[in-house]
């Protein structure tokens, strides 16, 4: 009998553990990625987005060719921008205009993420371009990388954008803890949701999904979900050998600049 009771208190206390930190897995936070030099980016300005609630966001602005969209990267839910310079760097040399932003609790930057406050932070940096920028909505590309993901597919519902774009996508976040914590009641302890599956079908704006058909974090299930459900105009790129974090290696980059070249004629 008291293995019994062990086990009950032992499932009791994991759930509890894992709810009580799920935001500390969720986000993943980091420090100050240095400067834009200190990763080879020239000609691009280090700048500091408001949003409403006094958090500002540290984010890299390259302005390229005006005759160009402009590429807003939306990072994922581990590391710095710097550790995306990479990736940036191949739409920078293509002299595309490259905005990429630090989420709260990410960068260096103060405020604790959640589902709620990077809405708050999207919805800044769509605010920040508006008023800062020669750019109109329909002219950017919202770039959603991973968790990211989250924050393009609520913007989505909300403006029209040239394109929205998503790397390694899921469908909600609870589905993901669903398929790594089976024996807890995940949909009710998760707080935040990011359900893009709800949602994707009423974005406005053109869509791209890309994803690797063997990425170990998000199963690539995911994507093909989300891409059938969607009904805007939509393309998907699935890659048969790349994981979560390696499909620049197989040089996606191209297919979102030819994606949305098309677009913009």
């Amino acid at each position: 009998m008291k293995y019994i009771f062990s086990a009950i208190f032992l499932y009791f206390f994991s759930g509890l553990i894992l709810f009580l930190f799920q935001r500390r897995i969720l986000f993943n936070k980091s420090g100050y990625p240095g400067s834009p030099e200190d990763y080879e980016l020239t000609n691009i300005r280090e700048i500091y987005i408001p949003t409403k609630d006094n958090v500002s966001l540290l984010s890299w602005l390259n302005l390229g060719n005006p005759k160009l969209p402009l590429l807003v990267y939306f990072h994922g839910n581990s590391f710095h921008i710097g550790d995306r310079a990479h990736r940036i760097k191949k739409y920078i040399n293509e002299d595309w205009n490259v905005l990429i932003v630090s989420w709260r609790g990410f960068g260096g930057n103060k405020g604790n993420p959640t589902e709620k406050n990077l809405y708050l932070d999207g919805e800044a940096v769509i605010n920040w371009i508006d008023k800062k920028t020669q750019f109109n909505i329909k002219e950017i590309v919202i770039y959603g990388e991973s968790l990211g993901s989250g924050v393009a597919v609520e913007l989505g519902t909300r403006y029209q954008f040239l394109s929205i774009v998503l790397e390694a996508p899921f469908t909600s976040i609870a589905d993901i803890a669903k398929n790594r914590y089976r024996i807890f009641p995940t949909s009710f302890l998760v707080k935040d949701k990011f359900d893009n599956f709800s949602k994707i079908d009423k974005i406005k704006s053109p869509l791209l999904v890309i994803s690797g058909k063997k990425d170990e974090i998000v199963p690539h299930n995911h994507s093909i979900k989300l891409m059938e459900k969607a009904k805007v105009l939509k393309k998907s790129v699935f890659v048969d050998e790349a994981i979560h974090n390696n499909l620049y290696d197989f040089a996606i980059e191209k297919e979102v600049i030819k994606f949305n070249l098309k677009l913009w004629k």
